[in-house]
């Protein structure tokens, strides 16, 4: 197992960062506690692009470049139009009226969307299943996949033909097939992490998937069937993690404090983090 180099900090004072992207040249990632997207040069320059109606507030961009943002609270996909503007992309109210949590776009372009729901309130509900949701380009959205335990970081592979959905209460990676029209098949575990919780991932050049960890306060990557390659431990939880960079060399993590309250986001002095180090291996070519 390699050991990459210490992360260095490169955003302090995050309220309650997450759901971290590489796009345009600079880093994108959400902060929950101010409900601001946020785009990060490699200077550690920041600029407030978006405002988030509500958290969670997670991210992804459409083919032609349009940032999208799940408002989870209310229950909507939104996009950013050219004049900065949020307008709706899809209603998922009508599928759940629990909070929306991740959303990953498909790598080849097509406009096809995945987005989850943990399937109940969050810390104060009483843990269900939760389920994975396809939205369509027209906006149409149907339920893909159920009884996910905790549905939270997810990944679609350079090819568009496998969707990895991290299970955050079952301690795994798993794995379905995308068919035709975006439809999910033959899932199946991609790796067991043991006493691994995982959040955020994300996949690299060699196939092996970075997962962020609250509780054990690292950041692990591992391969198909969960051979661990490398960690990176870290002084209070990891939430999230991307790569890119001009060479998509450079790992991001999103670190926060963590009191077991989303809810909490905000209500203390800023602990939140992003920082940046080399990893072994870079993000994928995208075809």
């Amino acid at each position: 197992m390699t050991a990459p180099h210490d992360p260095r900090i490169l955003l302090d004072g995050l309220t309650f960062g997450e759901s971290p992207r590489w796009h345009d040249g600079r880093l994108w990632l959400s902060d929950w506690g101010t409900g601001e997207i946020i785009a990060v040069d490699l200077r550690g320059r920041r600029e407030v692009v978006a405002r988030a109606p509500s958290a969670p507030c997670c991210i992804d961009f459409l083919p032609d470049g349009r940032l999208l943002l799940v408002s989870g609270g209310e229950g909507q996909l939104l996009r950013r139009e050219a004049d900065g503007t949020l307008a709706g992309h899809a209603d998922l109210r009508p599928l759940a009226g629990t909070p929306w949590n991740e959303i990953v776009a498909d790598p080849l372009g097509s406009g096809n969307l995945y987005l989850n729901n943990i399937g109940f309130d969050f810390p104060a509900g009483d843990p269900v299943p939760g389920f994975v949701a396809q939205v369509a380009p027209d906006g149409a959205v149907r339920r893909v996949a159920d009884g996910v335990a905790f549905p939270n970081g997810m990944a679609v592979t350079p090819d568009g033909a496998t969707l990895i959905v991290a299970e955050s209460y079952a301690g795994r990676l798993t794995a379905f097939d995308i068919g035709a029209g975006g439809a999910l098949s033959g899932r199946r575990t991609w790796a067991h992490l043991g006493a691994g919780a995982p959040d955020g991932i994300c996949l690299d050049a060699e196939g092996a998937i970075w997962y962020a960890d609250v509780p054990n306060r690292r950041c692990v990557r591992v391969r198909e069937g969960g051979a661990v390659l490398d960690s990176v431990d870290l002084d209070r939880g990891c939430f999230s993690c991307a790569l890119g960079g001009p060479d998509g060399r450079t790992l991001f993590l999103v670190a926060n404090e963590w009191s077991g309250d989303v809810t909490a986001a905000g209500d203390g002095p800023p602990a939140g983090r992003l920082l940046a180090l080399t990893a072994p291996a870079p993000r994928p070519d995208r075809p």
